[in-house]
């Protein structure tokens, strides 16, 4: 019996990235410990990656020390892929940019970026308010956004931020998520090659809909969110017995496939 589906072999082959989220390095020996165990796990792989994207709290402070901690501990992975940075709450645009991206524009502007990786578009949005936990894009990085992706309506594209911008069912992470997100919404619905959204922020793997696409948060590195129902009363929103995990995405003909993995540590 014949069929019309075409066999892997006529298939494009996907672009694949590996997205990290929420280290919170913050100079002690624990949360760096988790996050080089995600490093060496990355470079362990035998196969190869089209880029590493890190969606914010690379740092817990926003200290200079922080972020010279994060670049050693990120130079090997930046060495073997395109690795791409977006800023969170937890960091300082000025270091950031400075220490992590060797930039030199005013500490005060958003760190936006865009990058071209293995025939996707994958753009980065600053979504953090300097001295705030929730979020909220700048007029200034919609205008930037908009015309990002009209310069490209070829090219397939990823929109990556550190807030979510829907709510997750975390009480927590939902009180500080993304303001004013319909204005994200009307932007995308402008440019129909943006396939996903990609975030972190929350400490959990979870996948939902937004703006009518697919929208992936990655799991923490330096910790792992609770939900309402996993909590103890009066205790912590999140927990730090849960081994650090990542996410691998696939991209390929128009269609976004997300898989978690967790990294023992030690």
């Amino acid at each position: 019996m014949s069929s019309d589906r075409p066999t892997a072999a006529d298939r494009p082959e996907p672009t694949v990235l590996a997205q990290l989220s929420d280290l919170h390095l913050d100079g002690g020996p624990r949360a760096s410990e988790r996050a080089r165990a995600v490093v060496s796990y990355l470079l362990g792989l035998p196969g190869t990656l089209d880029g590493v994207l890190v969606t914010g709290d690379i740092a817990d402070h926003g200290t200079d020390d922080e972020y010279r901690q994060a670049a050693k501990l990120l130079a090997p992975l930046a060495d073997r892929y395109p690795l791409l940075l977006c800023p969170g709450n937890h960091d300082a645009r000025e270091p950031f940019r400075r220490i992590l991206l060797g930039g030199h524009e005013p500490g005060g502007a958003a760190v936006n970026q865009v990058r071209d990786l293995a025939g996707t578009r994958v753009v980065l949005c600053d979504s953090s308010i300097p001295g705030r936990a929730e979020g909220r894009l700048e007029a200034q990085t919609l205008e930037w956004l908009d015309a990002t992706l009209a310069a490209a309506p070829h090219l397939p594209a990823l929109v990556a931020l550190h807030h979510p911008p829907v709510d997750l069912g975390l009480p927590y992470i939902d009180r500080i998520a993304l303001r004013e997100a319909d204005r994200l919404a009307a932007v995308l619905g402008r440019h129909p090659q943006v396939t996903a959204v990609l975030c972190g922020h929350a400490h959990t793997a979870a996948a939902t809909t937004f703006a009518g696409l697919p929208l992936v948060c990655a799991p923490g590195v330096a910790s792992t969110a609770l939900m309402p129902w996993e909590q103890e009363p009066g205790r912590s929103w999140k927990t730090e017995d849960a081994d650090p995990a990542l996410t691998f995405h696939l991209l390929r003909e128009g269609r976004l496939t997300s898989h978690q993995r967790t990294v023992p540590v030690g």
